[in-house]
């Protein structure tokens, strides 16, 4: 039986933005595949270019994320609702490179849980991009790959492919932000799973706008990265943690 990946694309108002990066992928990705491009709502500008792009192209599945609004919970329903034993989430802005989804899907075939693409290991750049954010997450990956011992020192990046039943089995307790590739990785961590990297150039977009918040996200960053450290827990323990982490991010989002 031939290996098969989904790939998870949150997008938000991409428009005719999405067309170059489907192409993108579709011309990469050589295992037998399925994209998945998650929305919130009918009305975003990326659902009539991708039903259009659909005629053509059957592997291209479209969904509405009615989990509530925001990436994180665009992921969680689109990891949901995939039914291959493996998924990888790729962004909607072009910045990651397709040609590695099949790289990091046979990383997780061999056995680990999370296969990070990395931009601070060997043979690994990231171009462009906010200065002090770049910063922020350099030292938060070397330091959780190094000191952690994580298995990643690029822990932040959203490009990641995963062992489905392991996310199934552990859970997405983040709601809002980019922070679940932190978090996954935590949790894999924390239980003692695999996680295993491969160096990745990564590009600032070009066209559009990002969605980043650092400074509505950070905190919620920054208690999945404490989350990291620390002895190996049990999946009930880990789930307890969790809990206990999700409920201080929705006060953040409160406040």
């Amino acid at each position: 039986m031939s290996l098969a990946v989904s790939v998870v694309i949150p997008a938000y108002n991409e428009g005719e933005e999405i067309i170059p990066v489907l192409d993108r992928i579709f011309e990469a990705v050589h295992l037998e595949c399925q994209v998945m491009v998650v929305v919130d709502f009918l009305e975003d500008t990326t659902v009539p270019v991708v039903e259009r792009y659909r005629e053509n192209e059957p592997r291209l599945r479209l969904g509405v994320n009615d989990y509530g609004r925001g990436p994180a919970n665009a992921i969680r329903w689109g990891i949901d609702n995939v039914t291959t034993p493996i998924v990888v989430v790729t962004m909607a802005d072009g910045s990651d490179d397709p040609r590695q989804i099949d790289t990091l899907a046979r990383l997780v075939e061999r056995g680990v849980v999370v296969a990070a693409a990395s931009r601070y290991t060997g043979g690994g750049a990231q171009v462009g991009g906010p200065l002090f954010k770049g910063l922020l997450s350099r030292a938060a990956g070397r330091s959780l790959g190094v000191a952690a011992r994580v298995g990643t020192r690029d822990a932040t990046n959203s490009f990641k492919a995963y062992n489905t039943e392991f996310v199934r089995e552990v859970g997405i307790h983040s709601r809002s932000g980019f922070e679940i590739g932190l978090e996954l990785t935590a949790k894999a961590r924390r239980l003692r799973r695999p996680v295993a990297e491969v160096p990745t150039i990564w590009l600032d977009r070009t066209i559009g706008e990002s969605n980043f918040d650092l400074k509505k996200w950070l905190p919620k960053y920054l208690r999945w990265y404490r989350f990291a450290f620390g002895p190996q827990l049990t999946p009930e323990q880990v789930e307890a943690e969790s809990r206990r982490i999700a409920a201080l991010n929705y006060q953040t989002d409160s406040n």
